[in-house]
């Protein structure tokens, strides 16, 4: 073999080994729950509930509707910060409307803290509606509770596609759409998402959910990634919402 050659082989070789050695595998476990301020299906308020079914499950995010910051009808109490203290989880809040002194929106738990957040006003005719976009160093969350209104539903999905147009992360979409048929869903998202959570669960009301109009979708993953769990938890009653999550993995 010539000098050069017995130079440069093993170099490749090297070369090879290395990229495989430092290619890293993000793995993340996502939930989302439409909480009602932690009054559940029987009318008992109790956030701990909430806090006990997040610790349970062990979440790295969680997007939060129906929030309370700071409201006479919780007594000034900060929803999100609290679930944030009980569960060990960094908090935000995103105002979708002002209410009784403070303001009612939506929100997230992560174990990181987001690199950046950004509030995008949608349309709901009953009362105003928002996307809480979070950027994280491999992935981007966002977080909705659409309104009631089917047209404002519908209007409400272009924004958020062409919102995620421009990330050049993978983004975790997740929700109260209010809408009952995953197609119609995705069809509004013009494509653009796939579902991660089970589209052939229920999550409303909890206790014996009959309807489903929560979801959790992706963007933009890499062709590694896997869902590795999906779940409804149908048990609980801490909401009028039952929690779902999945977990993920990708190679990065």
């Amino acid at each position: 073999m010539k000098p050069f050659l017995r130079i440069l082989l093993p170099a490749a070789v090297c070369g090879l080994l290395l990229g495989a050695c430092t290619q890293r595998q993000t793995t993340l476990k996502f939930m989302s729950y439409n909480i009602r301020n932690g009054r559940g299906i029987d009318n008992v308020q109790d956030l701990g509930r909430v806090a006990e079914i997040i610790n349970r499950t062990a979440p790295d995010i969680v997007a939060l509707q129906e929030l309370d910051s700071v409201t006479g009808r919780m007594a000034g109490r900060f929803i999100p910060g609290e679930l944030g203290e009980m569960t060990g989880m960094h908090a935000r809040f995103c105002r979708a409307i002002d209410y009784d002194g403070g303001a009612y929106g939506v929100g997230l738990l992560s174990r990181d803290e987001p690199l950046a957040v950004r509030r995008i006003p949608l349309p709901g005719r009953e009362e105003s509606r928002v996307l809480f976009v979070a950027e994280f160093p491999d992935y981007v969350v966002c977080v909705t509770h659409l309104s009631l209104t089917p047209e404002d539903q519908r209007a409400s999905l272009p924004i958020i596609r062409t919102v995620t147009d421009t990330c050049r992360k993978p983004v975790l979409l997740a929700g109260d759409f209010n809408m009952k048929v995953a197609k119609t869903v995705l069809d509004g998202l013009d494509g653009a998402f796939r579902p991660l959570s089970d589209t052939t669960q229920m999550t409303f009301p909890s206790g014996k959910p009959s309807i489903r109009i929560d979801y959790i979708l992706g963007r933009g993953l890499p062709e590694s990634a896997v869902v590795t769990e999906r779940q409804v938890d149908t048990s609980t009653v801490a909401s009028d919402h039952c929690p779902l999550w999945v977990s993920l993995a990708w190679k990065k």
